[in-house]
């Protein structure tokens, strides 16, 4: 006899065999949607007391770096000896103060000693030379001048024994040939004086020119000894200028060389600040741009007047004069903290300073989600930067609020849970 089975209802209807199909199709429905909308994104839990957060705001970014420089004299000349010698004594020491022309160093030099004895016996020798050689000439001068005279003398005599022979001949009392005598010898003593007085004029020519010779050659010598004795005042070394003695580099008993640096002097008054900047602002400062900074509880104005092209350990060195007044207390060698002003202010959006630029060299952040609790990664572009803040480009609004400690313990995680 055939059992009429029941038809199942409520509760057992839903856990019956013919409804294993329905299960299974919303379970697998269910896994669809749960892997459509889950997120994918690494999670990690910190501790957000640890955290720095700061708010994303809108407001005027100030173009500017802060550098450090040191304060040197604007004007530093070398001191070099003249002359070569022997350090025998110090008499100013570093940081003292010079006027121009006090001895610094006295050297001394053996073989310029023996160099100007053996100049003044030379000029000496040439002195007596000259004077031996003007009286010899006064001499043959004076016996040239007697020749004259005697000839003139024995002319005259000629003459007067030519006339009387010339009557006698014409009386017929003596013959032709000695009154032919007489005009000879009247005619040879003629020439005699003639060549004589010719002779002394060409020796008084010779004497001018061989006195004139050695006067100026006499001089030469005496030029010479002057030099060779300034050689001598040379081997005390002068300050050149009013200043600060700043270094010496020599020591008692060393050997220097002429023209050897051995100290330098530090002229007073006017000071530059040289800065040294990283290399990644060396395509926007240049000579002109102003600086700021504070002493004593004062501001003080620089400009930059020169930029050095070389870069030397990733720095390139820029050199600052006081546009007005300076530090009244002011010391070379002190350091100075300057604001330089690469450009002009302008509204931007800027997040403060962090050390998470560190990690992500600014091209990401973890942004604070609205209701707290946690912050996700985004993609952000920074700009440029200050010692206050960064200028954000892209990627974040005013309002928002960021992570801006350092992100070395946060891996790669996409979502910080607070």
């Amino acid at each position: 006899m055939d059992r009429v089975l029941e038809k199942k209802k409520g509760i057992a209807l839903v856990f019956s065999k013919k409804a294993l199909p329905y299960w299974f199709g919303a379970f697998m429905a269910a896994f669809i949607l749960w892997l459509i909308f889950r997120d994918d994104a690494s999670t990690l839990r910190v501790n957000g007391d640890t955290l720095s957060v700061s708010e994303v705001t809108a407001g005027e970014f100030n173009d500017y770096i802060r550098i450090s420089g040191q304060v040197h004299p604007m004007t530093t000349i070398q001191v070099s000896p003249r002359e070569a010698g022997i350090v025998e004594e110090i008499v100013i020491e570093e940081g003292t103060q010079v006027k121009a022309g006090d001895v610094i160093i006295r050297l001394s030099n053996d073989d310029l000693d023996l160099e100007i004895l053996n100049s003044e016996a030379n000029l000496a020798e040439k002195e007596n030379a000259l004077r031996n050689t003007m009286i010899q000439m006064e001499q043959e001068k004076m016996q040239l001048s007697l020749n004259i005279l005697e000839l003139e003398t024995e002319v005259k005599r000629k003459g007067r024994a030519l006339e009387s022979q010339k009557r006698l001949f014409d009386d017929g009392l003596i013959g032709k040939e000695e009154y032919l005598r007489s005009e000879e010898d009247y005619v040879l003593f003629c020439k005699k004086l003639e060549v004589t007085m010719a002779r002394a004029g060409q020796d008084s020519m010779y004497r001018e020119v061989q006195i004139r010779q050695m006067e100026e050659s006499l001089d030469n010598m005496k030029i010479n000894m002057q030099r060779i004795r300034r050689r001598k005042d040379n081997l005390d070394v002068k300050a050149p200028i009013d200043g600060v003695i700043g270094l010496i580099e020599v020591g008692l008993g060393e050997s220097v060389g002429s023209g050897r640096k051995i100290g330098q002097i530090n002229a007073e008054g006017s000071y530059k600040i040289e800065a040294q900047i990283d290399e990644h602002y060396i395509d926007r400062v240049f000579a002109g741009l102003t600086a700021t900074f504070e002493r004593q509880n004062e501001t003080f104005d620089a400009v930059i007047r020169k930029v050095y092209p070389e870069v030397r350990n990733g720095k390139f060195q820029a050199d600052f004069r006081f546009s007005e007044e300076q530090p009244s207390n002011i010391r070379t060698g002190q350091t100075y903290y300057l604001n330089l002003q690469l450009g002009q202010p302008e509204s931007a959006i800027l997040i403060p300073r962090g050390t998470f630029y560190q990690k992500t060299g600014g091209k990401w952040i973890y942004v604070v989600a609205p209701e707290g609790g946690k912050a996700v990664r985004r993609e952000i572009r920074i700009g440029r930067q200050n010692p206050q803040f960064y200028e954000v480009l892209e990627g974040l609004e005013p309002g928002e609020r960021v992570i801006t400690s350092g992100y070395d313990n946060f891996g790669d995680n996409e979502v910080l849970v607070f």
